[in-house]
């Protein structure tokens, strides 16, 4: 796809150079190789604050596609100033609402029935409004109290919009700049639309609901809302209605009435279940999608960003978050080669010492500034200037782990994530292997061994006749043509020896039949002759075998 003439692409062409030029900085520019086509103002260290509020401003502007885009960004404190991310936290919990009548045709249209037709009370006015959605409180004629999430008209048609504008840029920026053919930006933005495309169907969000409460069941101190299926469509969401307040807006005279520590303790156990066994997690726990229930409980809620692990990249995640948490660094290189790709340009010296210098200055930093989840981005990153692509899947495992550590420190203060981490460890291994124990994976054990049992002897058999044929070839890459000669004639030698003691017996045991005057211990005596000496050459062969081994 190349750069389009249409004055509508054009005019969002306009508005995205726009922020380029205005937030990204002569270093965010410089770094992007584009100091030749775009001429940009650095924001001064006092103005950051005002000009983060000012980018949260215009993110919201452009639409709901650079909404997202902004929540995004306010996770990924390794990109951006603490200033900027701050000031687009604001995205996560507050976004202008859109009338009640488009909420009121939404339902008509998806449901295919009035409103007063389902809940017997309907508040019109929002309890949240995001960027996609937002959510009412309804009362059904049941009595069960429920929160509806309605999806905005139209949203999805000016998503696709956004999304091609922004990929018609990446395209660009990865074909003429080192920093979009190291970060791979259509990429990046491939998974960025397949996740907001998961987000718009609420069906799909029940079900991640109903998945995720099922495996979490066992977190008493955590609750998942259970969704009402029979008023769910692709843009309707009804759920059970989840009592208490954001924990963004906890007060400082609250967090002492709560078990801050057993909360994050339980919440950072829960993740790292759903990431390492379950292979399945909410990629998405922000601090304004985590409550603090009535009953000092946490709640889990806008489930629409997920992601899936495959077992084998739920070992390496796991070996990987453990190196760095315990300062290992080159166990983290040797998975980071395992599960990366090599770029054009990559500098294996480059990539190990940064790592290395990332991991000594993380065991350097104090309690307050440990933060797993931004190591993990920090790992990508410093991986790219180095021509070296990690998977998207520790991306979305930085992200999530990022949000893990801001719920963390606002629930209790002193929580240490890599101690969190570490305690956790033993038990998440120990499930991983209950799990693989399974009758299926048994059973396929049991089809292994039989196979093995029944082929091992057919290949002995060929490698055999292959051998008694002088049909066996060995290659050599490289070696040392003294020593491979000195080999093969202790070689030579030694089969020499065998067919010589094996000569012996065998005469021996033809003599034993042919009785002579001579004998010992009532044996023909030259074949007992003929036994000894073939005993010691043979006990002689062993010793000099293990000798030289």
């Amino acid at each position: 796809m190349g750069i389009s003439l249409k004055p509508a692409r054009l005019r969002r062409y306009r508005d995205i150079a726009g922020l380029i030029l205005k937030y990204g900085g002569d270093d965010a520019v410089r770094r992007a190789g584009l100091e030749d086509a775009l001429d940009s103002d650095v924001a001064t260290s006092d103005a950051r604050s005002a000009m983060g509020e000012s980018l949260a401003d215009d993110l919201e502007r452009l639409g709901p596609t650079f909404v997202k885009l902004g929540q995004v960004l306010s996770t990924r404190q390794d990109l951006l100033p603490r200033e900027y991310t701050d000031a687009l936290a604001r995205l996560q919990d507050k976004v202008a609402p859109y009338p009640f009548e488009l909420v009121e045709q939404t339902i008509r249209d998806d449901l295919g029935v009035r409103v007063s037709k389902i809940f017997a009370e309907f508040d019109p006015t929002p309890i949240a409004s995001a960027s996609l959605g937002q959510v009412h409180r309804a009362v059904m004629h049941d009595g069960r109290v429920v929160a509806v999430k309605v999806q905005r008209p139209g949203i999805r048609r000016r998503i696709d919009e956004d999304l091609d504008a922004l990929e018609d840029i990446a395209e660009f920026l990865d074909g003429h700049t080192d920093t979009g053919r190291a970060y791979s930006f259509t990429g990046m933005l491939d998974e960025f639309r397949k996740s907001l495309y998961r987000e718009l169907d609420y069906r799909r969000e029940a079900d991640n609901l109903m998945t995720v409460r099922a495996n979490l069941a066992e977190f008493e101190r955590i609750v998942v809302p259970e969704p009402v299926n029979d008023l769910v469509s692709g843009r309707v969401l009804t759920m059970e209605f989840i009592r208490g307040r954001k924990i963004t807006k906890l007060s400082p005279l609250t967090r002492p009435e709560l078990d801050g520590r057993e909360l994050a303790d339980q919440l950072f156990k829960a993740y790292l279940k759903q990431i390492l066994v379950d292979g399945f997690f909410h990629a998405d726990p922000h601090p304004g999608n985590v409550f603090l229930t009535d009953d000092k409980r946490l709640a889990l809620l806008d489930l629409g960003m997920t992601a899936s692990l495959t077992p084998g990249m739920q070992e390496d995640l796991l070996r990987l978050v453990l190196a760095i948490a315990e300062g290992r660094a080159e166990d983290a290189i040797a998975v980071m080669v395992k599960i990366g790709e090599k770029l054009p340009g990559y500098d294996e010296r480059k990539l190990s010492t940064a790592v290395a210098d990332l991991v000594a200055e993380y065991r350097r930093q104090t309690l307050e500034q440990v933060q797993v989840g931004r190591r993990i981005m920090e790992v990508g990153r410093i991986s790219a200037d180095a021509g070296f692509r990690l998977p998207s899947d520790l991306t979305l495992l930085g992200r999530a782990l990022i949000n893990l550590d801001q719920v963390g420190r606002i629930l209790d203060p002193t929580f240490d994530p890599n101690e969190a981490v570490r305690a956790n460890a033993a038990d998440i291994l120990e499930r991983r292997l209950v799990k693989s124990t399974t009758p299926g994976s048994m059973f396929a054990n049991v089809l292994e061994a039989r196979d093995f049992a029944v082929k091992v002897p057919g290949q002995v058999n060929r490698i055999l006749e292959k051998l008694a044929t002088n049909q066996v070839e060995v290659q050599v890459r490289a070696f040392d043509e003294d020593r491979l000669m000195s080999g093969i004639h202790k070689v030579a030698n030694r089969i020499t020896v065998g067919l010589v003691l094996s000569a012996l017996i065998v005469g021996a045991a033809l003599l034993m039949r042919v009785q002579t005057p001579f004998q010992i211990l009532g044996y023909p005596g030259i074949a007992m002759i003929f036994f000894t000496l073939a005993a010691i050459g043979g006990f002689a062969l062993v010793v000099a075998i293990v000798r030289d081994r």
